[in-house]
C-alpha cells in the first residue's frame, strides 16, 4: 500500500470529547502515520492490522468512527464495512488505493460515509474524520433547532415528530419511519432523506445534496448518486421505477412524499445519465 505523506505538521489538536477512533490498515506504515495524526488531534485511537481484528476492536472499543482500508487480510474492507455497518451506527471511512469509480461506488454501497484515494493527507484524514464526526453529532442540535421553529424552544419540549405522507421524522428520537416502521438506514442515509423530508416538491441539485448533508463544498458527485440509489431501495415499491425520489433530469433529485402506490408519474431508474453522460 503507498502511504500517505507526512510531510506536513498534525492537525491542531481541537476538543473531541475522548472520541474513539479505530483504524484498520494492513501496512504499519500508513497505520503509524494515521494513528499519530487523530492522536496528536486528540482523539483515543485503536488500531487493527487486519479484518477479523477489526471486527473484534469493534465489538469490544465501540468506537465513534471507524477508518477503514479496502484491501486487507483474512476479511477485506467491503465486507468489514458491511458487517460493522449492520451492527452498529457507526460512520467508516474508507482509505482505498483502487482508484477506479467502481472500487469506490463499492465501498459506498457497502455503508461507508466517505473514502480517500491513497496516496492522501494524514491533515485531510483528520479534516474528514471531523467533519463526519460534526455531521453524526448535529441530531441533537437539528432537534432544537425544529422545536425552535414551532416555538417550542421556551418550554424545552421536544420538537414534534414531522409527518409527511407515509413518512415520520422523529428528530429526538433520532428514528424515520416509514407506514409506521421503523426504517434502517446509515447515519448518512437518515442526514439525506432527513433533509429531503424537510424540502418535500423541491428539485435539489447533487451540489446541494452534497453542500447540505455533507458539508462538503466540493466532492464527487457520485456520493449523491449511490446513497439516493440506496435510499430508494429502501423506500420505493419499485427502486427501479421510484415514485418517491424523483430524478429531474440535468437538474437534481424531488422528493414527493405520497403514499406508496399512488397514482402519479414514475420517475426514471436511477442508472440513467444526463445529455453530457453524467449519471443522475
Amino acid at each position: 500500500m503507498t502511504a500517505p505523506s507526512a510531510s506536513a505538521s498534525p492537525v491542531p489538536r481541537a476538543r473531541t470529547e475522548e472520541r474513539r477512533i479505530l483504524v484498520v490498515d494492513d501496512d504499519p506504515t500508513v497505520l503509524e502515520i494515521v494513528c499519530r495524526y487523530l492522536r496528536a488531534a486528540g482523539f483515543l485511537v485503536d488500531e487493527a492490522p487486519d479484518g477479523l481484528s477489526a471486527l473484534r476492536l469493534a465489538e469490544e472499543k465501540r468506537p465513534h468512527l471507524v477508518v477503514l482500508d479496502r484491501m486487507l487480510p483474512l476479511l477485506d474492507g467491503i465486507e468489514v464495512c458491511r458487517r460493522v455497518r449492520s451492527t452498529w451506527a457507526i460512520p467508516v471511512i474508507m482509505l482505498t488505493a483502487l482508484n477506479q469509480e467502481d472500487d469506490r461506488i463499492d465501498g459506498l454501497e457497502a455503508g461507508a460515509d466517505d473514502y480517500l484515494a491513497k496516496p492522501f493527507s494524514p491533515r485531510e484524514l483528520v479534516l474528514r474524520v471531523q467533519a463526519v464526526l460534526r455531521r453524526t453529532g448535529q441530531a441533537a442540535a437539528q432537534a432544537a433547532a425544529d422545536a425552535a421553529g414551532h416555538g417550542e424552544a421556551s418550554s424545552g419540549l421536544p420538537a414534534a415528530p414531522l409527518a409527511i405522507g407515509d413518512f415520520t421524522l422523529d428528530t429526538a428520537a433520532h428514528e424515520l419511519r416509514l407506514h409506521g416502521e421503523p426504517l434502517v438506514l446509515t447515519v448518512r442515509e437518515f442526514d439525506l432523506l432527513s433533509h429531503l423530508l424537510r424540502h418535500p416538491h423541491t428539485v435539489l441539485g447533487r451540489e446541494d445534496l452534497l453542500r447540505s448533508v455533507w458539508g462538503w463544498e466540493f466532492g464527487d458527485l457520485s456520493t449523491v448518486t449511490v446513497h439516493v440509489r440506496r435510499l430508494r431501495e429502501k423506500i420505493e415499491a419499485d427502486p427501479a421505477h421510484p415514485l418517491l425520489l424523483q430524478t429531474v433530469w440535468g437538474v437534481g433529485y424531488r422528493f414527493d412524499p405520497v403514499p406508496l402506490g399512488s397514482a402519479g408519474t414514475r420517475g426514471a431508474p436511477d442508472a440513467a445519465a444526463t445529455a453530457d453522460g453524467t449519471a443522475l
